[in-house]
């Protein structure tokens, strides 16, 4: 496996099993297991997080219920980090019960309400890596082990500051299960020196705007303008950037003085995904009723994946075959990746439009979910015929 298609998986996937023995990619953080096993996650240039966009007033992209999900994730570890002297992760297990009980001592509050919002929360804090939740256990996913050591000190002091939950819930057998791991031998290695080839000949100053820019066009929300961020302006800065991202498999995508990142063609396809069939088959249906019958009518741009024209609930349970429960867990993943945004329609309930990851569709990209969208809005018309007749 290449170093870039090594990062494109990562991303897309999460954190890159590595068998035991196996090297590490380049540019990538180990957390090794007693067993030789372990994981690999991209490192971000000059210890840098997203964290970095607020000092560029850039919107980070957007977390469903970012609030519970905080603090969910900081009752967490109340729960896991026992020894404050140490690293925190990879911590001690702590049953579901206990974090339900410090967050609920956090918040003051146990209804109900709370208690779904916290599942909701521990689901996302699973999936996106940050927890590991078997059954009725905790632990703290390996996303926690990339906290940068000078944010240690902080953290210590926010768990010190949390209250302790002492209150006994009910055990959930609804969350996702994890694998086991050996918390007792895990190790973290970083690597030195990441990007210093390509940033050691700027100056500091010019070192500072190249990395700014990269966060900003690897974890904002929307595409940045090219007059915040020096490196996107110049030339030679912007030659830097470029040449970063294609290490990690991706390219810089420019919409006038907009710019974003997005997968590089030649990795895309064997990047992997978490999508499975259901939530494909709910994204075309939101792409039909949002974009391919609006643009149909002359209400859309030719070339726009971004809409105006939300799908109502009714008629995505109206055309398809899921039942409900599976319909809602399919528009819930969709919302946590990116790929489908929820809004209000006036006086209505609210629909989905196609989310922020549109925007990191490069032209290749653009024109195969085009030609996807008319197999499978019109698979017998003669522009459908068109499409299979050029893809032989």
């Amino acid at each position: 496996m290449t170093p870039e298609l090594a990062h494109v998986r990562a991303r897309a996937t999460g954190p890159l099993p590595l068998g035991p023995g196996e090297p590490t990619p380049p540019g990538m953080t180990r957390l090794a297991y007693g067993d030789g096993t372990g994981l690999a996650l991209p490192v971000w240039p000059d210890a840098a997080t997203p964290s970095l966009l607020e000092e560029y007033q850039v919107a980070p992209v957007n977390v469903e219920r970012s609030g519970e999900t905080r603090r969910v994730l900081a009752a967490a570890l109340k729960c896991c980090w026992s020894d404050l002297t140490a690293d925190p992760w990879p911590g001690v297990s702590a049953p579901v019960d206990d974090v339900l009980s410090a967050y609920r001592a956090l918040i003051g509050r146990g209804d109900d309400l709370m208690r779904n919002w916290a599942i909701g929360a521990l689901r996302r804090l699973h999936d996106s890596a940050w927890l590991e939740v078997d059954g009725g256990v905790v632990r703290l996913g390996p996303r926690c082990a990339c906290w940068p050591p000078a944010s240690h000190a902080q953290l210590r002091e926010l768990v010190r500051r949390l209250p302790g939950g002492e209150e006994e819930l009910t055990g959930l057998d609804v969350l996702p299960v994890a694998d086991e791991a050996d918390e007792a031998t895990a190790s973290v290695a970083v690597p030195e020196g990441v990007d210093e080839d390509l940033l050691g000949s700027f100056d500091e100053r010019r070192r500072a705007e190249i990395v700014a820019a990269f966060m900003a066009v690897e974890h904002a929300a929307e595409p940045v303008h090219e007059a915040r961020f020096t490196a996107l302006r110049d030339p030679v800065l912007r030659r830097a950037l470029a040449e970063m991202l294609q290490r990690r498999g991706r390219v810089l995508l420019q919409d006038r003085e907009a710019w974003t990142s997005g997968y590089a063609p030649e990795v895309a396809a064997q990047a992997g995904t978490t999508v499975g069939e259901s939530e494909r088959a709910v994204l075309t249906l939101v792409l039909i009723h949002s974009v391919a019958i609006p643009r149909a009518d002359g209400l859309l741009a030719a070339d726009s994946w971004l809409s105006p024209f939300p799908a109502q609930p009714e008629e995505l349970r109206r055309h398809t075959r899921l039942p409900i429960g599976e319909l809602e867990a399919a528009l819930r993943t969709l919302r946590h990746a990116g790929l489908v945004a929820q809004v209000k329609a006036g006086e209505e309930a609210g629909g989905y439009v196609p989310g922020p990851q549109f925007h990191r569709l490069t032209p290749q990209a653009r024109r195969r979910l085009q030609e996807e969208l008319i197999l499978a809005a019109g698979p017998h018309t003669p522009l459908a015929a068109a499409v299979r007749a050029n893809r032989r």
